[in-house]
């Protein structure tokens, strides 16, 4: 039994020293590309029971850039806001909230997954919703090319998505550039994105508070 105990204390050592090492990286300055900021537009953030969502509003060039989502019934065109999330394959695909968590997505994120992206799309009046993140025409661009330029290709240049896996009637899920792991979450990428497109963020936001964290002392 005192094998087990140690095993248990050694597990607790460790996600404490994860948590509090997240805690630091909200609020060490993490590098932030140089683009001329302003309040053109505003992007939301979202956060979830599990992960933080970007909402990006619809303008002309929003609804151009993510026009291929059409063809899987992500309304695009006639919708306000559009719904990007990156994550663990395994566990993305199948964890809508804490009700829907399992060991076997679980330990295949912590140890390493492909990626993918989850967009949708809604419209809704989101006045006083969410962390509201002001941006240039210029920063907004640079969110969304980063975020396209992370949507996986085959052979034809055509995106890859996900059969069978969906949270509503309006989303898909893509398969995204990169690898998810412990180090590098949903909540680091959220950090990765608005830092490349200017926005001040902590350097390492590996969990939802981090982000709320880090925001609060950046933003």
């Amino acid at each position: 039994m005192r094998w087990l105990v140690r095993l248990i204390a050694g597990l607790c050592c460790i996600v404490m020293l994860y948590l509090s090492a997240a805690f630091i990286g909200a609020f060490v300055p993490g590098r932030t590309a140089s683009v001329v900021v302003g309040d053109d537009v505003t992007i939301k953030l979202i956060a979830g029971p599990i992960h933080y969502d970007l909402l990006l509003p619809a303008t002309p060039e929003t609804r151009q850039a993510f026009g291929f989502l059409n063809e899987f019934g992500v309304p695009v065109e006639t919708s306000d806001w559009i719904v990007v999330g990156w994550g663990s394959q395994a566990f993305y695909t199948a964890t809508g909230g804490y009700q829907d968590l399992d060991i076997g997505p679980i330990f295949r994120a912590v140890t390493g997954d492909s990626a993918v992206f989850r967009f949708d799309a809604i419209s809704a009046d989101l006045t006083g919703f969410g962390d509201a993140v002001p941006m240039s025409n210029a920063q907004y661009a640079q969110l969304r090319g980063q975020i396209l330029q992370g949507v996986m290709r085959d052979e034809t240049a055509g995106v890859m998505p996900v059969a069978g896996a969906g949270f509503t009637a309006t989303d898909v899920f893509l398969e995204a550039r990169g690898r998810f792991s412990i180090l590098r979450t949903c909540n680091v990428w959220i950090g990765e994105v608005l830092r490349g497109a200017g926005v001040k963020m902590g350097a390492w936001t590996p969990t939802p508070y981090a982000v709320t964290l880090s925001r609060w002392w950046f933003g």
